[in-house]
């Protein structure tokens, strides 16, 4: 087996624990649910399991046990898969409230149980209700809310299911908790379920990764998006198609109910007797027999909310029987009754005697479907019509019902579509398209040093993303395009530090010249510049200037500081190496070293384009002799005015020239040198640059004693 294939081995073997921890969640809920039900209690405790495995495992565990609970149990109970949506709300909710710390802290406590029990009481009041319109016992506890007579019917019910589902949700929240505390914290990842196509995040990094920064809207949610609005809009349509056809189907079986109920009474009448019937008033036996027999005919099918016989005249509908149906009494014998408009149409068919088709009515008897069935004498002519109603709002509750029905299975099937989308777009889009982010923005940051980048370079080929399509694509070419950029960057690196050294030797050469040609200044450039290095390193250390000593400020100013007295070139040997004090004529003519100094850098500089560590040089070469009360040359420059590289060269230059023997002058003491340093501080000098001079003094000893054999 390859060394790379042991974490995907290590995930299946991960992910069937889980699994197995999902059944044991399932078989908690059944188990419990069992339980009290063969006690008697008036509890239900079939989603301790589910909080349980979504508060430890996650989304994903949490409503794959909700779920699967009701699945099971709609087994032996269908009933039970309508409530599937309340189980899976409340794993998901659970899993919500665990990662915000609610299982920890009393109001979260108080909050899920409350949260919980809107979803079990007052969900699960409104889909029975739906389903099958309130109903309830009078002793029950809905019963005794409505007979006070403070509540309606519905609030009454809802109210009632709220009452009645707390203990449930207390309990079931106690033994969350007792659950949380008794299984070490640990082991709850071995109830989630992984699904990781890459190396697995863990620690600060996961927490990084899962949320990255975005202009406006993340992928995950426009997934989401996508996801949800399609699945909606297809469930639509496809429960719109769904309820209309099972309504049309449901009309057309009722029609064919009332049509056979008519032909069944109609076969029972004596078409030859119906003017003796109206003439007597039903005052005989037969007719009293039959309207028995239409009574059980009517009595036989529950759908089925009225029975009649009409005779058709040209004043309207004369009553030959009209049974008692429910609380409505039937019309009395030979009633007329007027034809209803919706038979305006069917007027002439019925005076011929005719058959017609079932018609829809909506009238003071209630919105109801007749099927109308003639009745004929031996001579073949209709004497009268029997009419066999269908309550249309039994149909209307049944399509509700139905309705109710599909939202509550679609809903719990939407939201564990959801999270088990989610999940998979966690591990196979998000994950790995912000790993490569966060690397490619860590690469872009790594600009100091090669190590750094290499070592960015192996996290990014660490990350071994193998999704198997288009990312795992990206990654592989996103691979050799740091691989290539880090070898590219070392080149360049080498290149940079060859040139760089070929500077500095440029550099050390152009000082020498002009140090061999001054008698008396022995190593003085490699001093100032060690004094440099002292000096600014100081500042930094006690963020001084901050905003100005930056790496690259430190390294031009240390590898420039041997130009400082470059200008010296320009002064005839009888000034620079006269043994005895200058003239002011003569004292003049050196100060012009700053001058000329200023104007060979500046000649240098002009010949490259862009950034030039050379500035520096400039700036040390011209502002060295500058003094931070403005008495200095050449510009008598004060304060920050000065250029800090300048500041901090004074500084260097003249603690060398102290303390370094001079053919005019023995080298001071380093206690008088120093003590001349500390007098010019906030005169001569920069007083930080002072300051932290003196606070480095070990490494000062250090320098002075490597070149200055009898300090």
């Amino acid at each position: 087996m390859k060394t790379k294939d042991l974490p995907r081995l290590f995930s299946a073997r991960h992910n069937l624990t889980a699994l197995i921890l999902c059944a044991v969640g399932v078989a908690v809920n059944l188990l419990l649910g069992y339980i009290v039900g063969i006690m008697g209690l008036p509890l239900y405790l079939d989603t301790v399991g589910t909080v349980a495995i979504a508060a430890m495992g996650g989304y994903l565990p949490g409503v794959i046990v909700g779920f699967a609970t009701n699945i099971a149990k709609s087994i032996s109970d269908p009933v039970s898969l309508y409530y599937g949506i309340l189980n899976v709300l409340i794993a998901a909710l659970a899993s919500y409230f665990m990662s915000r710390g609610w299982f920890k802290k009393i109001g979260g406590i108080i909050g899920s149980v409350f949260v919980f029990t809107l979803i079990g009481g007052g969900i699960g009041a409104l889909i029975p209700w739906f389903m099958d319109g309130l109903t309830f016992d009078s002793e029950s506890l809905i019963g005794v809310l409505y007979e006070t007579g403070y509540f309606s019917l519905e609030v009454s019910n809802i109210l009632g299911s709220l009452l009645l589902d707390l203990p449930d949700k207390v309990l079931t929240v106690f033994l969350l908790i007792v659950i949380l505390k008794i299984i070490p914290e640990k082991y709850y990842d071995m109830f989630s379920i992984k699904g990781w196509l890459q190396t697995p995040i863990t620690g600060e990094n996961a927490a990084t990764t899962e949320h990255s920064e975005v202009r406006a809207i993340s992928l995950k949610n426009k997934i989401f998006l996508v996801l949800g609005s399609s699945l909606i809009l297809v469930a639509a349509v496809a429960t719109a198609i769904s309820v209309t056809v099972y309504d049309k189907t449901l009309v057309k079986e009722h029609e064919r109910l009332a049509q056979s109920t008519a032909k069944i009474a109609a076969s029972i009448i004596d078409g030859d007797r119906i003017d003796e019937y109206l003439k007597t008033g039903g005052d005989t036996h037969d007719y009293n027999r039959t309207k028995d027999h239409l009574r059980e005919i009517l009595l036989s099918s529950t759908d089925i909310a009225y029975l009649y016989v009409y005779k058709i005249e040209s004043d309207g509908c004369h009553v030959v029987f009209d049974l008692d149906s429910g609380d409505v009494p039937g019309e009395p014998i030979d009633t007329v009754i007027p034809f209803d408009r919706e038979f305006e149409d069917k007027l002439d068919d019925l005076m011929a005697g005719k058959s017609i088709d079932p018609i829809i009515t909506n009238d003071r008897y209630g919105h109801l479907l007749t099927a109308y069935e003639p009745v004929y004498d031996s001579n073949g002519r209709c004497t009268c019509y029997v009419g066999a109603d269908v309550d249309m709002s039994r149909l209307t509750d049944m399509v509700k019902s139905y309705l109710t029905e599909l939202i509550s299975v679609f809903s719990g099937f939407f939201i564990v579509l959801c999270v088990f989308v989610i999940w998979l777009t966690r591990y196979h889009l998000i994950l790995p398209i912000n790993s490569i982010s966060k690397c490619a923005d860590d690469l872009s940051k790594a600009t100091d040093t090669q190590d750094e980048l290499d070592w960015n370079v192996r996290k990014i080929r660490e990350l071994d993303v193998h999704t198997g399509d288009e990312i795992e694509a990206l990654y592989n070419s996103f691979c050799k395009l740091t691989l290539g950029q880090a070898e590219q960057m070392r080149s360049i690196r080498h290149l940079n530090d060859s040139t760089a050294k070929m500077q500095d030797g440029l550099i050390i050469t152009m000082a020498d010249m002009v140090e061999n040609r001054d008698s008396d200044t022995g190593a003085h450039i490699q001093k100032t510049a060690a004094y440099v290095k002292i000096i600014v390193e100081g500042l930094k250390a006690k963020g001084y200037y901050a905003e100005k000593i930056t790496p690259k400020f430190i390294s031009d100013v240390v590898r420039s500081a041997p130009l400082h007295d470059v200008g010296k070139i320009n002064v005839p040997d009888n000034v620079l190496n006269k043994p005895g004090k200058l003239t002011d004529e003569e004292f003049e003519i050196m100060k012009l070293h700053t001058v000329a100094g200023k104007k060979i850098i500046e000649d240098a500089i002009s010949t490259v384009k862009g950034e030039n560590y050379l500035k520096e040089a400039r700036n040390m070469a011209a502002y060295h002799h500058e003094r931070w009360d403005g008495n200095g040359y050449p510009e008598k420059l004060h304060g920050e005015v000065i250029p800090l590289s300048a500041r901090i060269m004074a500084v260097a230059d003249v603690f060398d020239a102290l303390t370094s023997p001079r053919v005019y002058k023995p080298a001071f003491p380093l206690e008088k040198a120093l003590s001349i340093i500390e007098e010019g501080k906030g005169k001569q000098f920069d007083p930080k640059c002072v300051e932290v001079f003196m606070d480095s003094l070990p490494e000062v000893r250090v320098i002075l004693q490597k070149y200055n054999k009898d300090a």
